[in-house]
Parts: C-alpha cells; sequence; structure tokens
C-alpha cells in the first residue's frame, strides 16, 4: 500500500497558501485492506474511506470510463493495478494533478508545476471533456487565482463541450454549487469572464450573458457597458467580505438591461421590475436557496428607488421601509444596502462615492424601531386602527430624528 497526498492540498502547499482539505490517493490496495486497517467507507460510487483519527478522505487509485452525458455518466475501476499515473490522468487540470509521496517527493507526470510557475490552468488530457463540471471548476479556479490564465487548447476543449451540448446536461444542484463558490472568491469577475469566453454562460444563465454589450448613461455610468459594470459590482462585493447572499444580489442587480428595446437605449426605464421577474425565473431554473433568493428579488426591485430616499417626503421613507420589510427582517435589510452600496461603487470613477441614501433610510429605521408597537397595539381591539397608530407613531419619531 503506498499512499500519496493529492490535487488541491498540493497545489496551495506549492502556492505558498494555507491548506485546508487533505486527500488522499492509495495504491495498490483493496477495499478489505482498508477496512481492516480502521479506516470507514464513505464512497457510494468508488471507494473512498475517511481516515480513523484525522477523518481525510483516501480514495483507492481509480480509472473512469464515460457511459453517459452529464457528470454522472462514469464506470468507474478501483483495483490494486491502477497506477498512480492512471489515476492523475483522470484528474481535470494539471495544476490539480500533482502528488506528494509521504517522503516529501513530487510525482508531477502532467507538468502540473510548469503551468503552477505560468500561472495557467491547462486540461491533463481530453478525458476533461467527458465532466461539464470541469468547465464551471476551471471557471471557479480562475476566480481564486485571478492572475491565472485559461490555456487556449483549453478554452477551445470547452467551447467544444459546450457545442456538443455537455453543459445542457448539468444538473442545477451542481450548478449552484460551483457558482456560489465561485463568487466567494477573491475576484469572482474572473469566474464570469472564462464561462463567457467558451459560451458556457449563455446555456446557464443567458439572462446575465445579456447584459454585456448593453449600453447605460455615460453621466452615470463612466464604464457604459452593463456587463461591464455588473462585475465591477461583484468584484466590489469580495473586496469587501460581503456575504453570498449580498454577492448574488449584487450580480442579478440589472438583469432587466438586457431585454431594454433598442430604441430607448441608453436608458433603462422600469428595468427593475424586468430584472425580478427574470430573477424569478432564473432561480426557480437553479434552485436558488431561499436567503439568495429573497435579497435578490428585493435589490432587483428596489435598488433604483432607494437612490431616490433624498428626495422623499418622512412619510414615504416610512412606507418604502415597510415595503422592504425592513422594521421585522433589519439584518435583510441591512444586506440590501450592502448590496446597493456594492452597485453604487461598482462604476468608472465613483469606487468611493457617498451613499446618503443608505445612511438616511439606516437612520429612519433606527427611528422606527425605537416605538413600541406592542404597547400601542393594547390600546385598539380593530387591526387596521392598530396597524394605523403604530404607523403615526413610527412617523412621529422618523420626523423627530430627521
Amino acid at each position: 500500500m503506498q499512499i500519496y497526498l493529492v490535487g488541491g492540498a498540493v497545489r496551495d502547499e506549492l502556492l505558498g497558501l494555507s491548506v485546508k482539505d487533505k486527500d488522499y490517493v492509495v495504491v495498490g490496495s483493496t477495499p478489505e485492506e482498508m477496512e481492516a486497517a480502521g479506516y470507514k467507507p464513505v464512497g457510494k460510487d468508488f471507494p473512498v474511506f475517511l481516515h480513523p483519527k484525522t477523518h481525510d478522505e483516501y480514495a483507492l487509485a481509480r480509472t473512469e470510463r464515460k457511459t453517459a452525458k452529464g457528470y454522472k455518466g462514469f464506470a468507474v475501476h478501483a483495483s490494486v493495478d491502477v497506477t498512480l499515473e492512471e489515476d492523475l490522468a483522470r484528474r481535470d487540470l494539471t495544476i490539480n494533478a500533482i502528488a506528494k509521496s509521504v517522503d516529501g517527493q513530487l510525482i508531477d507526470p502532467y507538468h502540473g508545476l510548469a503551468d503552477i510557475q505560468s500561472k495557467t490552468l491547462r486540461h491533463v488530457s481530453a478525458a476533461f471533456a467527458e465532466d461539464p463540471v470541469r468547465i464551471l471548476r476551471a471557471a471557479r479556479l480562475s476566480a481564486r487565482f485571478a492572475d491565472f490564465s485559461v490555456a487556449p487548447e483549453t478554452n477551445q476543449l470547452m467551447q467544444d463541450m459546450v457545442s456538443a451540448g455537455e453543459v445542457d446536461a448539468l444538473v442545477a444542484e451542481r450548478v449552484w454549487q460551483e457558482l456560489a463558490k465561485g463568487l466567494m472568491e477573491a475576484k469572482p469577475s474572473r469566474m464570469f469572464d472564462v464561462l463567457r469566453a467558451c459560451g458556457a454562460l449563455k446555456k446557464i444563465m443567458p439572462e446575465l450573458d445579456k447584459l454585456w454589450g448593453v449600453p447605460q448613461p455615460p453621466q452615470h455610468h463612466p464604464e457604459v457597458d452593463t456587463g461591464v459594470h455588473v462585475m465591477m459590482v461583484i468584484d466590489y462585493a469580495a473586496k469587501q467580505s460581503f456575504s453570498l447572499p449580498v454577492r448574488f444580489a449584487a450580480l442579478m442587480h440589472d438583469l432587466g438591461k438586457g431585454t431594454t428595446l433598442a430604441e430607448i437605449l441608453p436608458r433603462h426605464i422600469g428595468h427593475e421590475e424586468r430584472s425580478a421577474n427574470l430573477l424569478k425565473a432564473l432561480c426557480k431554473r437553479l434552485r436558488v436557496p431561499n436567503d439568495c433568493k429573497e435579497l435578490g428579488h428585493i435589490v432587483a426591485k428596489f435598488h433604483g428607488k432607494l437612490h431616490q430616499a433624498p428626495q422623499m417626503k418622512p412619510s414615504t421613507l416610512l412606507e418604502f421601509l415597510v415595503e422592504l420589510d425592513a422594521i421585522r427582517q433589519p439584518a435583510r435589510f441591512k444586506d440590501f444596502l450592502k448590496a446597493c452600496e456594492a452597485d453604487s461603487r461598482g462604476r468608472t470613477g465613483f469606487e468611493n462615492c457617498a451613499t446618503p441614501a443608505a445612511d438616511l433610510m439606516l437612520k429612519v429605521l433606527e427611528a422606527a424601531s425605537s416605538v413600541d408597537a406592542g404597547a400601542i397595539a393594547s390600546a385598539y381591539s380593530e387591526p387596521e386602527k392598530i396597524k394605523a397608530a403604530v404607523f403615526e407613531a413610527r412617523l412621529k419619531a422618523v420626523k423627530l430624528a430627521l
């Protein structure tokens, strides 16, 4: 039995990054031997075991054969005669196909070390084309390692996969899983650059793909292109370490601009409502979690209205707060403001602009929340009278605060 550290752990170690998860490949062993040594079997589709003490994953060396479209269409062969080189050959990228022996020796049959040094994401073999999830992973790694570029031949292979319909076989949960991970990386825009370059974004998120080439008024958006703006917005959100729901909402906020009639461009009248409707369909298709979906909806629908807050009367400000359900869900409201901040500052020359509308709305929320609605409700029996009395008390507090 020979044991090797493989994959991302070796790659990150070579890049001088902290190693989170360690995966091992075991050559020359059987499931029976692994269990006899105390390893706990956990793999359903192929032999994977957990170390009895560290709980790291140990997988028997294996090969794969494509049997159907999609990432589940594989027949797996694991046996004592599968070599380390054969196991590494089925991996996606050369930088993930380096192994390290227990004595520290690197085994690098596919020149991953050279690609780390040249900052290149390159497929190990033509087998890359057998699993469409690899397109998503390559895009996600581009967001993590923003100074790496996809090798031209790998981009061509990904284009061929898209043309062959491999991306169409992806299941929604897997697409969301990879997109969510990519959004949480240091430079999420790189993920979408890679997906666009190979044509995969048009298949996965056509609503988003349509934004590139759509102009906006240059006085408000010096970067002009809507797609460029949205990428600046999510990179700003990432730089601020905002949560996944905020980053997702930032990504989705302007979808409606892709459906603006050509004759009214570069203006986008009513794009907020269109954005919310498009987002609803996208979330259903990709099975987006509720926290992301709900925040995405209010950001898409109301980000334009927020900019008008400084011109609103106190009663209108309070009505807007109620419309956003901010008093009952203050944390979500603050996330709404973060996404809108990213929208404002994700523009060329506006990276450090003030956010008076957000500051004003926080002040209004604080004042409205200071009212004891329960105490007011106890003085009335009819729901409509309670609602009106609570609103009046909150309005009085807001006027006082302003």
